[in-house]
């Protein structure tokens, strides 16, 4: 009757210590393969669908010693006056419009300095996403119904039914204080995504100075000096 009881006992304890066994390497199996470097056993990078780090997109800037960045041959502006300048300009796609920069001098520039405030991330403050994030050529699930990726999307304007179609104008007929556009990028809006952080007084490079006007040279009035003759002795 001993010899049974130990029997079972031993036997219990082998099957239980090879079904551990067993289900050890079932799982090692299934988690790492017939392999002894188990790289399917590393866990996975979780990867968010929007980068957390934004890669940078303005020009590298030339900064002295103990001074503020300096681009060369480049003005600088609020970006707000900027976008305000090529609006009471007429808005143009392809002509160059002036305005006078914060240190006074007159600059040129055109749409093509506009736009990247538009479609580049990180612009407007540190980490910002880019407005097309939003406000995309798909006018069907564009926030607004407003397309900023391109001048036709920008002069068709929000509340579009369609993507052929045209909606309010945003900015203002010509006049930008009064506009759509201005009142959404020159106040923090913290009911708004992407617009609470928003900078309106933030300065930037673009556009170039226009050449000093060369001084003019006016006729005076008052006559010359005659020169006399000096009586020899």
């Amino acid at each position: 009757m001993n010899d049974d009881v130990k029997k079972y006992i031993y036997g219990t304890l082998t099957v239980f210590v090879v079904g551990v066994l067993a289900w050890i390497g079932f799982l090692y199996i299934n988690a790492c393969g017939f392999t002894l470097t188990c790289n399917r056993g590393k866990l996975a990078v979780d990867r968010t669908p929007v980068p957390t780090l934004l890669p940078a997109t303005l020009p590298a800037m030339e900064i002295p010693a103990g001074g503020e960045a300096v681009v060369p041959d480049q003005c600088r502006v609020a970006a707000t006056d900027l976008i305000g300048a090529w609006v009471a300009a007429g808005s143009s796609e392809t002509e160059a419009f002036q305005f006078v920069d914060v240190n006074g001098q007159d600059c040129e520039s055109t749409f093509e300095e506009v736009k990247p405030l538009f479609i580049e991330a990180n612009y407007w403050y540190v980490g910002s996403l880019s407005c097309v994030s939003c406000h995309s050529v798909d006018v069907a699930v564009s926030s607004a119904q407003l397309d900023l990726s391109n001048y036709a999307g920008i002069m068709a304007g929000s509340r579009r039914a369609d993507a052929e179609s045209t909606g309010t104008d945003i900015l203002g007929a010509g006049s930008w204080d009064s506009s759509l556009l201005y009142e959404f990028i020159s106040t923090s809006k913290a009911d708004v995504p992407g617009h609470a952080d928003i900078k309106a007084d933030l300065l930037i490079f673009a556009g170039t100075p226009l050449p000093a006007p060369e001084p003019t040279v006016t006729a005076t009035s008052t006559p010359l000096p005659e020169a006399t003759a000096t009586p020899t002795p």
